[in-house]
This record gives structure tokens, sequence and C-alpha cells, in this order.
């Protein structure tokens, strides 16, 4: 397992989630879908990282399981009342999955979480964005791992 395969993991989980969002597919017909034709391909000249297949099963998977626990706790933390389901579905996938791994993955540390869903927004979206990723997760993980994140 490389930090690359883990990042890219990541990624796929936030277009799986998106994906299964706007297309109402299923989580074995993602699996499916991202296993044998997304992850480690290369798709319209885009050259897909190879991800840690295990990882990505694990947040996924985690995150549909405990998806109202995550939106409820995502909804208390969203500044303003704004309510997740107003939030762009790209952005609520990267809060919903750093929002699972803050929760169940203690052995990521959970700065290493903020940085890597930080990140991924970025990839889709601007700096205000990537602040609002930021600034609602470093919440959670204030909340989650108090100690950890010194408060």
């Amino acid at each position: 397992m490389s930090l690359d395969q883990r990042s890219a993991a990541r990624l796929a989980v936030v277009q799986a989630l998106y994906q299964m969002e706007v297309a109402g597919k299923g989580l074995n017909e993602i699996f499916a879908e991202f296993e044998s034709h997304w992850i480690g391909r290369e798709i319209e000249g885009v050259q897909y990282k190879p991800a840690e297949l295990t990882f990505f099963r694990d947040v996924l998977q985690g995150v549909l399981t405990d998806q109202v626990a995550i939106d409820r706790q995502i909804d208390r933390v969203l500044s303003g009342g704004w309510p997740l389901a107003r939030v762009e579905a790209v952005m609520r996938a990267s809060l919903r999955a750093g929002t699972y791994e803050l929760r169940a993955r203690k052995d990521v540390p959970a700065r290493a979480v903020i940085k890597e869903y930080v990140d991924v927004a970025g990839a889709f979206f601007g700096p205000t964005e990537s602040g609002m990723v930021n600034a609602v997760l470093d919440k959670i993980a204030r909340e989650e791992r108090a100690g950890e994140m010194g408060g």
C-alpha cells in the first residue's frame, strides 16, 4: 500500500458516491464498475491511478452503512444552518467520506484525512470550497479525536 494508492482510493470513493447519488447506482454495481473500468485504467486520455481496493471498499461501504449518522453530524457542523442536502454533490461526497474516516479509521491520522479530502475538493473546486471542506472536517476531527487534535 502506498500513500498514492490511498489518495487514489479516496478520489475514487468520492467519484463513486457521486455516481451512486446522481445515477442511482447500487453498491455492487459501483464496485464492479470502478474496479474493472476506472481504477488504474486510462479513460478518454486520463490515466486513473491504481488505488488500494480494500481501502476503497471499506470507506465506500462505511459511508453507506453509517450515512444517516454521518449526515446528521455534518449537518450539525455546517455553518449558518446550511443543510448538507443543499451542498453540491461532489462536495457532499467528500464530506461524507472524510467524516467516515475520522469516525472509523483511527489508523489514519486526522490531519492526513483532512488534507486528503481538501486536496480532493481542490481537484473539483476553488479555494472557497476547499476551505469549507477543511473547516467542516476540522470541526468533526475535534469532536471525534479531541485528544489527537489537541482539543
